[in-house]
Parts: structure tokens; C-alpha cells; sequence
């Protein structure tokens, strides 16, 4: 079973969502949206700020990069530790990835005490993730293949075998199949296609990019 981190792969959010829950009164309301910078997190904090103007707390939260290395939380006059820090911690709880949460507090009038606050904004951050469209995103690379077409049905079954997806395929006088190959797979892959095809198969291989299965399409970043 490979490691994940050789996989090179990471949950993001490809499309944000708002989600809001009650505790005593009180409403909060986590809006989330992708962001690759941190000064796409601060404009999106400030816009969610001057959007809920009238809330008595506006707490936030970003993780940023590949490996999660730019934090930043607040609890915006709430108890320290009580509101952003258990935001962000859902966040990498979940392996999420280039995003940005916004809990918006409206008091209802009863304290709900440090750990009533903790429960209420993971809660809230969780329903915010239940609304967004969260994928997988990978490192992979375009193979073009050029073969004949006493080949094409190896391919087909080499292709099946290991998982790898066919966006499309070309018949000319000719077969020429583009597939989509992760990164850890290539140098094997390379060496089955070589020997199921006698070496006769032409390889052509892409720019490294980043993709993910959407609605089960493969979408290229």
C-alpha cells in the first residue's frame, strides 16, 4: 500500500460553502472558500468582517500549502483558544489544504461557556465543510501513447489493471490513447507499456501537473 505523502496527494476545497448551526440562541455561520495566499485569506476575512458587520465575532482561520505550512487563526474577542484555534484545528484534522473559515457569532444572550465555544465553532466549521465541494488533488503527467492496432486491447487491459484513466482516445490508421499517469506510478508504467508492446509503442510524455477527479472528469490545475 503506497504512503500517502509518496502519492503526493492532498484534499483541498474546490468549491466553497456556508453552513450554519444554534447553540442557545446563538447562530453561527461558517463561510469557507479556497485560497492559495495569505493575502487572499486576509482580503476574504475582511470581506466576510464588513459582510456581517453587526455580528458580535467575526473568528477565522487559514491553512495555506502543500504541506500545511502558513497557519493563522483568531478569536476575534471571544475567550482565548475557545474559537480559532478549533476551527483550525478541524481544518487539519481533516487534511484540508489551501482554505480559509470564517465563523460569524450572533450572542443569543447565554454563555455557553470555554468548552460550550470549542464544541460550538467545531461544529460549525464541520457543517461549512459538509457544504463545500472537497476533492483530491494529484501530481501526475499526460502520456500520449502511439501504437498499432494489434496492441490496443493490452493497453486497454495494462491501463484497466493499473488504474490509470483513458481521457481519450484517437483511430486513425493508428491507435493514439492520452492518458493521465500519477507521479509514482510513471517509471513502472513506462517499463509495462515498453513490454507488452515489444518496445513499438511511441511514448510521449507532458508537463507534471496537478489534477483532480471531478464528477468523475479529470480536471488539470
Amino acid at each position: 500500500m503506497k504512503n500517502r505523502m509518496e502519492e503526493k496527494e492532498y484534499r483541498t476545497v474546490y468549491t466553497g460553502g456556508t453552513g450554519e448551526i444554534e447553540e442557545k440562541k446563538s447562530r453561527f455561520i461558517a463561510t469557507i472558500r479556497p485560497v492559495t495566499s495569505e493575502e487572499e485569506a486576509t482580503a476574504f476575512i475582511a470581506e466576510m468582517k464588513k459582510k456581517y458587520w453587526d455580528a458580535r465575532h467575526n473568528c477565522s482561520a487559514f491553512v495555506i500549502g502543500r504541506n500545511q505550512e502558513l497557519t493563522r487563526c483568531s478569536d476575534d474577542g471571544e475567550p482565548s483558544g475557545t474559537a480559532g484555534r478549533p476551527m483550525l484545528d478541524v481544518l487539519l484534522r481533516e487534511g484540508i489544504h489551501d482554505a480559509a473559515v470564517v465563523v460569524t457569532r450572533y450572542f443569543g444572550g447565554t454563555l455557553l461557556g470555554t468548552g460550550g465555544l470549542v464544541r460550538a465553532y467545531q461544529r460549525s466549521v464541520q457543517e461549512g465543510l459538509s457544504r463545500c465541494v472537497i476533492i483530491e488533488k494529484r501530481q501526475g503527467q499526460i502520456l500520449t501513447v502511439d501504437t498499432d492496432y494489434n496492441d490496443m486491447g493490452k493497453l486497454q487491459y495494462l491501463f484497466g489493471n493499473e488504474q490509470i484513466p483513458v481521457m481519450d482516445t484517437l483511430y486513425t490508421d493508428a491507435v493514439q490513447m492520452k492518458v493521465m499517469v500519477p507521479v509514482v506510478q510513471k517509471q513502472e508504467l513506462e517499463k509495462k507499456l515498453i513490454d507488452v508492446t515489444n518496445g513499438q509503442a511511441h511514448l510521449d510524455w507532458g508537463d507534471p501537473v496537478e489534477y483532480a477527479f471531478i464528477d468523475k472528469k479529470i480536471e488539470i490545475f
